[in-house]
């Protein structure tokens, strides 16, 4: 059954990174969206946003479809979820994210369009930021871009109630994040995001990884605090997003 929940993991973070990855790809860097910012910005949101919402449902009541290292971090602070279930969680993302990222470098890669300088959606800081921002404001924009995006995790996914609309809020929540925070670095809000897109770019956006790495991971740590001082563990029911501790127990 383990197994099966991390394929999940890993197969939502091959197809979040390819869909939501490439769609940011193609709108920054194959400038599809022409020299409106704008809509790339809104259509990479809205990427992000939809592929999310639509594999919730797809592959939620598998794994709890975390696909995010952050929002794994927010469940093992929340303690519903195990450290060694939340290690393999982690391995899984990232392999996954791999695979999309590499999928991504090989559909590129054999358009005639593709150049060099094309950053294959990866965040960044300083001249690689919209408007310039540097690392402390980078680092400050991901705690807090993380801390709304797993607050509102676990707070819709704490009763079995709320799964029908579960899979909306989320989808909503990480499009919105989004729409504020490309212009500002690309965001990330999750590491496992971030971290292939810049293993095959390489250069800054590897330099620069640090980042996006430890800062969603405090703004899932925050999220997962204020989540148990708002909702006490005691009130907590089995929800969708927890739906491994129901097929490990």
């Amino acid at each position: 059954m383990k197994s099966r929940m991390l394929f999940a993991e890993a197969l939502g973070s091959a197809l979040l990174v390819f869909f939501a990855v490439g769609t940011a790809t193609l709108s920054f860097g194959f400038k599809l969206t022409g020299m409106s910012t704008s809509a790339g910005v809104v259509a990479t949101a809205l990427a992000f946003g939809f592929v999310l919402l639509v594999l919730v449902y797809a592959v939620g009541p598998i794994s709890g479809y975390h696909v995010n290292p952050a929002v794994t971090i927010g469940f093992l602070v929340t303690r519903r979820i195990s450290l060694t279930d939340a290690i393999g969680y982690w391995v899984a993302q990232i392999i996954g994210g791999i695979v999309g990222a590499a999928g991504l470098y090989g559909v590129f890669h054999l358009s005639s369009s593709y150049h060099k300088s094309m950053s294959l959606g990866a965040d960044g800081f300083g001249k690689s930021s919209m408007i310039g921002v540097n690392a402390a404001g980078a680092f400050i924009a991901e705690v807090v871009l993380t801390f709304l995006f797993v607050f509102v995790i676990l707070a819709v996914t704490r009763r079995a109630s709320n799964a029908t609309v579960a899979g909306l809020v989320i989808g909503f929540v990480l499009a919105l994040v989004h729409l504020i925070g490309i212009p500002i670095d690309g965001t990330s809000a999750n590491p496992a995001r971030s971290i292939e897109p810049a293993l095959f770019v390489g250069g800054t956006a590897l330099s620069q990884l640090w980042v996006f790495v430890v800062a969603p991971l405090v703004g899932g740590v925050v999220a997962a605090l204020a989540t148990q001082f708002f909702y006490p563990r005691s009130e907590d029911k089995t929800s969708v997003a927890s739906a491994h501790e129901e097929r490990t127990a």
